[in-house]
């Protein structure tokens, strides 16, 4: 027989449908992002593990100074276990704009190219362009581009599959797909670009294929031994190591956790928000529950009716929010990454697991909530229904309050206590709202000011690393020294450590004290690093390992670098007593020939990941913000509407006995004001420590630093925006009070 409590469902849905449409919207619109993502995800990860075998790409790559002869390549091939390929490239400055285009010769063995548009370079003065590059500065096939005075036609737009991430080096902090693009030609266009700044790189791949990570680290260990004897190595990299090949495929498979914790958290949150306002139902239609279980109706049977409409809310927002996840959503998900990597082609899939994760995972959380919830209230007998006596606990005596406090605060204190799993439910939605709110509203003004910051503390406007000591006459031009160490690896992955030396009266790097070994601000805030500690580096490519004294701090916040006299780096790393390889110059150094330079740092090499960060991740922000709104308004809104409702005979007794509907609003709205105001005002700090973790723990797994720096303004900003959400929430619960009516008091009297 069909159940006669059905027939109530369109009646209930009627009665409360604000209720049911922000929990429905809210289900499709998480479920429906994380749908998308997890469908865009799957299919660009697929693409990515592919591209591998389907493009060949290297195991890793070498740059010596210099070519060698066939024999020693021979020899570094059979003693490596390798096969090796010329890759050679030349960095060149783009004419039209600011940027660095690194130019390859025609790829038919190694490292293959995925055409998105056009062709591939076919005359001598065409080339193809990364996608992305293309992208951010405008250009498409058939329009040309100039570098190293020869203009080339654009053939086609592709991607690089050894450069999925645009590494200019890899020891960067950050990719650039800005400043920093490649491309190819044919062979003999690439002949055609000069020498200048040609670096003799090659690429290998293992004659018998590690099996996994640890055998290739053991086995590139192994390698850079065999190369050292035989050749001069000015750059070396496993694929296993190598940014530009696995940073897009790490942070797309990080990435799904993540997502998967915050629909989870969400829907537990949702979830409970669902059981409190079931629950106040239940309070409210006591009398009836248990006339209804006094007719023969069983706990089970009750428990599934009022379990029927937040699951079909849930089912009905899966439904939407899968659709959309498939369609709009996953495109919109899918160019958050393509606009940050350079990836292959990709094709769409069915994703069963995302199925499970957004729709059959939710649906168990709610269904266990809510029934553990209501089995738990429905446990009491069908008298105690129908007195209306359905606390769990016994009644006990209210315990007393100072009668010195105003009979307004404690009017408030009581309602607080009365609805205090409200009001907790309540500060825990308003922090996890802070937090999604927080940073989408923090992270450009985080990047801005350190970028910013940057800017002021730079040694010099330009640092020139020369290949050999050259002369110059430039005014203002220093002399100085740098090479490269690597951090020992443990709680961090080993990193690139820049060391200068500079000379004593340096008027770009000011020493206290040179005797002392200084480190930037950026190393000593990562590591945690204290003066008078040591430290201990070691050679890149090599085994040799240095220790430090740390004598001081110098405020350096973008790099993780040492400084010390020049005198005392010459003698240390045993070099020549008048070696130096760079020079400090606020002025652009004109007459040393471009191939004596190997590479000039300035500011837009220092800003980076800020750029690239905003670039990439400025429109995810906006969505961060809008998510937190919704959030914040959704769970205050909710239950604080339960509270009014829960009051709502004691509400309509204040009526009848003369007060006006702003008294009673001062009463019960305005506590809720209270506690949401102090809850914001509570939370922001916490949102604010609880991120200067997360920023510290983060990078601790990336080159370089990133200061955590917030302007209390955005503290501020944060309230403001809260407070902003709440004042709309307040307005309708104003109405809400307003609404109830006079005989209200009336109804269920014991």
């Amino acid at each position: 027989m069909r159940d006669p409590l059905n027939k109530r469902l369109p009646r209930e849905l009627k009665s409360d449908i604000g209720k049911h449409l922000v929990i429905f919207l809210f289900f499709v619109l998480i479920i429906g992002a994380v749908s998308g993502f997890l469908v865009a995800d799957n299919s660009l990860i697929k693409s990515y593990d592919e591209s591998f075998e389907k493009f060949n790409i290297e195991d890793g790559n070498f740059e010596l100074y210099t070519t060698v002869d066939e024999d020693t390549m021979s020899a570094i091939e059979k003693d490596g276990g390798i096969k090796t390929y010329e890759n050679y490239y030349k960095d060149e400055e783009t004419k039209d704009f600011s940027s660095t285009l690194r130019i390859f010769g025609e790829r038919t063995e190694i490292d293959l190219v995925d055409i998105w548009e056009g062709d591939l370079p076919s005359a001598d003065n065409e080339i193809a362009i990364d996608r992305l590059y293309a992208k951010n500065h405008d250009l498409k096939v058939g329009d040309t581009i100039s570098a190293a005075g020869i203009e080339f036609t654009i053939s086609g737009i592709v991607a690089l599959s050894d450069y999925s991430t645009l590494y200019e080096k890899p020891s960067d902090l950050m990719f650039d797909n800005d400043k920093f693009g490649v491309g190819v030609t044919t062979a003999e266009g690439f002949e055609a670009v000069r020498d200048n700044h040609i670096h003799y790189s090659y690429s290998w791949l293992y004659n018998k294929k590690p099996k996994d990570d640890e055998e290739a680290k053991e086995k590139a260990e192994d390698l850079i031994k065999v190369l050292s004897e035989n050749a001069v190595i000015t750059n070396y990299i496993p694929a296993y190591a190598n940014q530009a090949i696995i940073f897009a495929g790490n942070d797309m498979g990080g990435d799904k956790m993540s997502m998967i914790v915050f629909l989870y958290l969400t829907v537990i949150i949702l979830a409970f928000i669902v059981a409190i306002t079931t629950d106040s139902t239940i309070n409210k239609e006591a009398s009836v529950i248990g006339t209804l279980r006094a007719s023969g109706y069983t706990r089970r049977e009750l428990i599934r009716h009022y379990m029927i409409m937040p699951v079909l809310t849930l089912l009905a927002g899966a439904v939407v929010g899968n659709i959309l996840g498939y369609t709009l959503l996953e495109s919109y998900m899918a160019d958050a990454y393509l606009g940050s990597y350079s990836l292959p082609t990709y094709d769409i899939l069915i994703n069963p697991e995302a199925f499970v994760m957004t729709t059959a995972a939710p649906f168990v959380i709610m269904v266990i909530i809510n029934y553990v919830s209501l089995s738990s209230k429905l446990k009491l007998s069908p008298l105690r229904f129908i007195r209306r006596d359905i606390s769990k606990r016994k009644k006990k005596k209210a315990f007393r309050l100072n009668t010195k406090i105003n009979i307004m605060a404690r009017f408030r204190l009581r309602i607080i206590f009365q609805n205090l799993p409200n009001y907790i439910t309540i500060i825990v939605g308003v922090l996890l709202a802070n937090i999604i709110l927080f940073f989408g509203i923090a992270f450009k003004p985080l990047l801005l000011n350190f970028q910013e910051s940057i800017e002021d503390n730079m040694l010099a406007k330009n640092i020139y690393v020369l290949k050999m000591p050259a002369e110059t006459e430039t005014s203002g031009a220093e002399k100085g020294a740098m090479l490269s160490l690597s951090t020992i690896e443990g709680k961090a992955k080993a990193e690139d450590v820049s060391i200068y030396g500079v000379e004593t009266d340096s008027k770009y790097v000011r020493l206290t004290d040179h005797s002392k070994v200084y480190i930037s601000t950026a190393y000593r805030d990562k590591y945690d690093i204290e003066e008078g500690d040591s430290i201990t580096l070691k050679e890149e490519y090599g085994s040799k390992e240095y220790d430090f004294t740390v004598g001081g701090f110098y405020d350096y916040p973008s790099t993780i670098a040492v400084f010390m006299d020049l005198d005392s780096f010459n003698e240390t790393f045993e070099l020549d007593k008048d070696n130096y390889n760079i020079y400090f110059s606020n002025n652009e150094i004109e007459d040393i020939d471009d191939s004596l330079i190997a590479a000039k740092i300035n500011k837009d090499d220092l800003t980076k990941t800020s750029r690239q960060l905003i670039r990439s991740m400025g429109g995810m922000m906006k969505v961060f913000e809008v998510f937190g709104i919704i959030m914040f308004v959704l769970i205050i809104y909710l239950l604080a509407k339960i509270i009014v409702e829960k009051n709502a005979q004691s509400i309509s007794m204040t009526k009848i006995l003369g007060y006006t509907d702003r008294e009673i609003n001062g009463l019960y709205v305005h506590t809720t004001t209270i506690v949401t105001v102090l809850s914001l005002i509570c939370t922001i700090p916490l949102v604010d420590f609880i991120l200067s973790k997360i920023f510290k723990i983060v990078f601790l797994d990336y080159s370089g630093y990133l200061e955590y720096d917030v302007s209390p303004l955005i503290l501020i900003r944060t309230g403001l925006m809260g407070l902003a959400a709440y004042i709309c929430v307040a307005v309708l619960l104003n109405m809400k009070v307003k609404k109830i009516p006079l005989a209200e008091a009336l109804k269920n009297v014991e």
